[in-house]
């Protein structure tokens, strides 16, 4: 059977794809429908027919899921921040875990014995909702002509004015009718993306769970201040404003003139108060900037890294080496076991910030290095070499938490070559992770004088309750230890 554009059927859900939407079947013909739940029986509108699949618009829910809860927030389907909130939580800590280990096993090559005996249960959150520490809201003008801000529909730029994300931090709400009415009363205008003039952009806003902290971050479209030093009209007074709320630590603001799609510019000034916040994860304490990379959701952090802690099975005495390490969030809380930690982040301010972090939190044993992991640690494996009459440096654990697109090729080579006992790999994107523990546990098949490696342990954890996103986190180590 082949579907046309615009066919109307009903259609029972029986699986859900990688992106959370619901999946059905109608004479072997697929239908990938979003916002639908597995169980639901929906009247569906087809918008796209291929030859063996389509995709469609759910119109209607005839018959719910068990599994289908009202969503909290009115705006769950139209906008593009929460794709399953309509799934009940336990359903969707399920969905991440055997999307996971889908991954794994398809593209890994991974058995499903192996990973059914070697995995521990995801890790979800009690309250999941209000738990991100950081957001950005984009500047738009509606019909009459009034700034808003919100979240984009999903796959547009189409702003849907909300004020109160169900995930952020409770007090963005009131920080963001603050500016919305400062922009009225003197007529700032909002970034327009089709002519690239307006002034406001983006405001980003962190939130310091532990320490309540708070930061604000305009990001204006504008070079430079003005003589008088102000970065838009009326300066003062919405400072001022936003001053009087408590916790308020860090007003920034930040010029991006540039036609992209990049959020932030390249660098930051101080309207009010110090240029970052701080905060905690367990005892490490944190300073955060408006261009620092840091976790979004600091009591699953806390869970994850506390888990990457106990897959490197430090015992004080082991050498370490955490790459794409960012601020320094897990090379500090290894450092607390370990006798030397090396890590390694092509970003230069947030090296500078791990070194700040270091010294923070009084760690002597933490080492930073600003460069593409790919190129820093096979020139310290080469330079090692021969500074040393031909002996192979080595590492006790590598751990790894690479960006979407995984390990460069070369990078998990040289990881091979150097023969940690373990390697603990983070990931938020279980592709990227199975393709490349393929490589790294294949690896002694190709070269006999590398030891092969197993998986011993792993486990998903939701750092983004109501999304599809999901962090991994697996122990490999020698077959032979």
């Amino acid at each position: 059977m082949c579907m046309q554009k615009n066919d109307t059927v009903v259609v029972e859900i029986t699986d859900i794809g990688v992106n959370g939407e619901g999946i059905g079947k109608i004479d072997g013909y697929t239908l990938f429908i979003k916002d639908a739940v597995i169980g639901d029986v929906a009247e569906v509108k087809v918008i796209k027919a291929k030859k063996n699949y389509g995709y469609a618009r759910l119109i209607n829910v005839l018959e719910p899921s068990n599994s289908r809860v009202e969503p909290k927030c009115p705006f769950a389907r139209k906008c593009g921040g929460c794709q399953i909130q309509e799934m009940s939580y336990e359903k969707q800590l399920e969905f991440k875990e055997r999307k996971v280990r889908g991954n794994l096993e398809r593209i890994g090559g991974f058995s499903s014995e192996l990973l059914e005996c070697t995995k521990e249960p995801i890790i979800g959150m009690e309250t999941p909702f209000y738990y991100r520490n950081k957001a950005q809201f984009p500047f738009g003008t509606d019909k009459e002509g009034n700034p808003v801000t919100g979240f984009y529909a999903g796959r547009t730029h189409d702003i849907i004015a909300n004020t109160n994300c169900i995930l952020g931090a409770a007090v963005n709400e009131h920080i963001l009718e603050s500016i919305l009415d400062f922009m009225k009363k003197y007529k700032i205008r909002s970034y327009d993306e089709k002519t690239g003039t307006g002034l406001f952009r983006h405001v980003l806003l962190r939130y310091g769970f532990t320490t309540k902290e708070i930061m604000v971050c305009f990001v204006v479209n504008k070079d430079k201040a003005d003589k008088s030093g102000e970065w838009f009209p009326h300066q003062k007074e919405l400072v001022e404003e936003l001053a009087k709320i408590d916790g308020m630590t860090s007003i920034t603001a930040s010029p991006n003139t540039k036609r992209t799609n990049v959020i932030m510019g390249d660098t930051f000034e101080v309207l009010w108060g110090q240029g970052y916040i701080t905060d905690y994860i367990g005892s490490v304490k944190y300073q955060i900037s408006p261009l620092s990379f840091y976790q979004v959701n600091p009591v699953q952090t806390e869970k994850l890294y506390s888990q990457a802690l106990e897959y490197a099975g430090l015992k004080g005495d082991e050498t370490v080496w955490d790459l794409y390490c960012g601020i320094g969030t897990i090379s500090l809380f290894l450092a607390q076991k370990a006798k030397q930690v090396y890590g390694v982040e092509i970003v230069p301010p947030a090296i500078d910030d791990a070194r700040e972090n270091a010294l923070l939190n009084g760690i002597e044993n933490a080492q930073f290095f600003v460069g593409k992991s790919e190129e820093i640690l096979p020139k310290y494996y080469k330079d090692y070499e021969e500074q040393h009459g031909g002996e192979k440096a080595h590492a006790d654990v590598i751990v790894v938490d690479p960006p979407r697109k995984g390990c460069d090729a070369k990078l998990l080579d040289t990881i091979l070559k150097m023969q940690p006992e373990r390697i603990v790999y983070v990931s938020c994107d279980s592709a990227t992770l199975a393709r490349d523990l393929k490589i790294l546990c294949e690896g002694a098949q190709e070269d006999e004088k590398t030891a092969g490696y197993q998986i011993e342990k792993w486990r998903a954890v939701d750092q983004f309750p109501m999304t599809t996103h999901v962090e991994t986190i697996v122990l490999i180590q020698k077959k032979n230890s």
